[in-house]
């Protein structure tokens, strides 16, 4: 709605004066913050003089070409993230491969040869440097002109007011067609020439006003209606556009009698848009990985969603089920056969950095052509789920995908309290709860209570939906189970627009709750759910999560890729919560649970290894070598780590020659090393064999100098 100044009652002048007042400064202060040059040139908001004195100490060590891609030829649209990830890389071949993932991310037609963006840009700097510094004597990319036109392109249309004594040169440059970058559908950018010379400087209509842009104006320099007066006689479209950079915001402006407040934030949001081009979500994620995963991945990350839920196993221990949801999924054609192969790296770690548990998976995929035709417009899912025992930590899975090189991945810190009495999970919230028959026992991720889940980290459903919540609810006492129920409230705001109470003595699936709640009725909204366990009128625990139901009709849901599991009495378990003991320096725990899941698969010599290990660290060698031995002695020859182990287990019971023999075939098998020739240096010298040791130690010392304890054995044996 448009107001009229004149229609206004003085008191209503009044305070409408102070306001916009008060608007300016503000917008003024803001401005001044966000330009160059004491504020005559809008641009991007510059750092605090700390910072500066910060970059560039970090930018001293970097070589030229380095300086000159980050300060000259993508200044204007790395993101802060990104230049603060760059000034952090140690070496060039480091700053190489974030300078091709830079591009990367930029690239409109990723299956094209030519980066189109990067074609483009490189074009509107070489435009700029030969059009635009002419007047100044510096290069056109450091003018305002040439730092819009390589943010925004060529303009679909420019006006030039030159040669007119009243007013100061000036082009008026016409955008259209900008609002993908979230730009208005058409806008005008103002260039004058400041008193008459030197370059053509950015406009801004508050920091500035008309009567900058006439070169015999007298009166007061707030009077911006005076100027917009004067400047209407000589050219009225320049003074429209004076007052507002918008086209239909004229009017607005000229019955205020001041400009107009959104060309500010235009200008604003033109500096801003090359940020809003790209996720530089990558650009963390180069840090992070870069010393993780091949050269030729390390460009290639690509977003992903993912989710992550505790339940626990009825036997009793707990299993981490996590669904991964990578943006996209690349395979390579043979014949009319498509495939790739996924590998999936896992570490789950305690919050201070200590590892627990690693794992890897790969996961193969063939597809014919029409399985690809059928599956190139929908989301794909990985599944997955493993063990661990209660504790806080952080878990950290990194997909590549062997056919594309390009990778992702999910970090999320985990809580599993594993407390005593009444324990409730967090919900999950399906789309699909599909009844399963029959397992066989075997454990599969967000198989729960009989049902096979399928779901999605946005949580987003469709009025046609069914909202299968899905919890676990363990140690209730008969007293509880005969007097509890389970209140779920699902709220829009804060209105309450589903309840339902349910008793637990109808829940025959107990501990697992299925609860179906069909969203025909729901709007288009957030929601929040609450889960309640109620016992005497009193919420005794509460869970809670949040969804959203969509205005669209039908969502892509994705295909998931998952595998089955053995069923919970398997060795597979013992020995993976044994490692996390293990791990954990929980020996006395790690004993028993390894020992009780070899006594079940005897052959396995990973299970035997780990056993072995615990052992040693309970100063049991005996137990240790004995326990290696059945695996040393075969044909086939044994994992070097069995081989390592088993000797520091025979050198402990100073049995050195078989030590010497074992740690022999890990030689043969597999070659030498610094830590296979101290072991051998060390039973040597056990067995009373100076020179020998010596002659061991010695040739460590060549592969590797740095061994200052190493050195230190040798001086003082040699002294004796």
């Amino acid at each position: 709605m448009l107001f009229s100044y004149k229609r206004l009652t003085k008191i209503g002048k009044l305070a409408l004066t102070i306001s916009v007042f008060i608007i300016m400064f503000w917008l003024f202060n803001f401005s001044q913050a966000a330009t160059l040059d004491g504020g005559k040139s809008y641009q991007k908001e510059q750092p605090s003089v700390k910072q500066k004195k910060q970059d560039k100490e970090k930018l001293s060590p970097l070589p030229e070409k380095y300086r000159k891609w980050l300060e000259e030829e993508v200044v204007y649209i790395i993101t802060p993230i990104e230049r603060e990830i760059f000034l952090k890389l140690k070496t060039d071949r480091e700053r190489d491969m974030f300078i091709e993932a830079f591009w990367k991310h930029r690239d409109p037609i990723p299956e094209t040869e030519e980066n189109e963006f990067k074609t483009e840009h490189y074009r509107r700097i070489e435009y700029a440097n030969k059009y635009f510094g002419r007047e100044s004597g510096k290069p056109g990319w450091k003018t305002d002109r040439g730092r819009i036109y390589i943010i925004l392109g060529p303009p679909n249309d420019i006006n030039r007011i030159e040669g007119k004594s009243e007013v100061y040169n000036c082009e008026i440059w016409f955008y259209q067609g900008k609002t993908d970058l979230g730009l208005p559908p058409g806008f005008n950018l103002l260039f004058f020439q400041e008193k008459g010379s030197g370059e053509m400087r950015l406009y801004s209509p508050t920091a500035d006003g008309p009567q900058a842009l006439l070169t015999g104006y007298w009166g007061d320099s707030a009077d911006y209606m005076s100027a917009y007066n004067q400047l209407e006689q000589v050219d009225p479209t320049l003074a429209t556009v004076s007052l507002s950079l918008i086209p239909g915001e004229e009017n607005t402006s000229t019955s205020l009698g001041r400009p107009s407040l959104s060309s500010d934030l235009l200008l604003r949001q033109i500096e801003q848009t090359p940020q809003r081009m790209v996720e530089d979500k990558y650009a963390r994620k180069f840090l992070e990985y870069k010393d993780l995963v091949e050269v030729d991945y390390t460009a290639n990350y690509i977003d992903s969603d993912y989710l992550i839920k505790v339940f626990k196993e009825p036997s009793g221990f707990y299993l981490i089920n996590y669904d991964l949801e990578p943006k996209k999924l690349s395979v390579n054609q043979y014949d009319n056969r498509y495939a790739t192969n996924l590998k999936v790296n896992g570490t789950l770690t305690t919050l201070d950095g200590k590892l627990v548990y690693q794992f890897e998976k790969t996961y193969p995929i063939e597809m014919t052509e029409a399985q690809v035709k059928e599956r190139q417009n929908i989301p794909v899912a990985i599944y997955d789920v493993f063990p661990c025992l209660p504790g806080d930590y952080k878990l950290s899975v990194l997909v590549k995908n062997e056919a594309s090189k390009e990778f992702t991945a999910l970090e999320q810190t985990i809580r599993i309290p594993g407390k005593t009495g009444v324990e409730m999970s967090n919900p999950v919230l399906a789309y699909k709860a599909s009844p399963v028959e029959s397992t066989g026992g075997k454990i599969k991720a967000f198989l729960i209570g009989g049902y096979q889940l399928y779901l999605q980290a946005g949580r987003v459903f469709t009025a046609k939906d069914e909202l299968a919540v899905v919890l676990q609810l363990y140690g209730l006492t008969p007293a509880l189970k005969s007097k509890g129920s389970l209140n779920f409230q699902i709220l829009k705001e804060s209105q309450v627009v589903k309840e339902q109470t349910v008793p637990l003595t109808e829940i025959s699936t107990l501990p697992d709750v299925v609860q179906i709640f069909p969203l025909t009725d729901f709007q288009p909204a957030h929601y929040f759910l609450n889960v309640s366990l109620v016992v005497d009128g009193r919420n005794e625990i509460t869970t809670k999560e949040e969804f959203d139901v969509t205005y669209l009709e039908s969502l892509p849901r994705p295909w998931v890729i998952s595998r089955v599991l053995p069923p919970p009495d398997n060795p597979y378990y013992g020995y993976i919560l044994g490692t996390q003991l293990y791990n954990l320096g929980r020996l006395s725990e790690a004993k028993a649970t390894l020992e009780q899941a070899f006594a079940k698969s005897p052959q396995n010599e990973e299970l035997a290894m780990t056993l072995s290990k615990v052992y040693e660290g309970l100063n049991e060698y005996e137990k240790a070598a004995a326990l290696l031995g059945n695996f040393i002695n075969q044909e086939k020859p044994a994992q070097y780590e069995t081989y390592f182990t088993a000797g520091k287990a025979l050198f402990h019971t100073h049995q050195y020659d078989q030590a010497i023999k074992v740690l022999d075939l890990a030689v043969n098998h597999y070659g030498t090393n610094i830590n296979l020739l101290n072991l051998i240096g060390d039973c040597y010298f056990g067995l009373g064999k100076k020179e020998e040791a010596l002659a061991i130690w010695q040739k460590s010392l060549e592969i590797n100098s740095e061994q200052p304890e190493l050195k230190k054995k040798i001086e003082e044996i040699k002294k004796r």
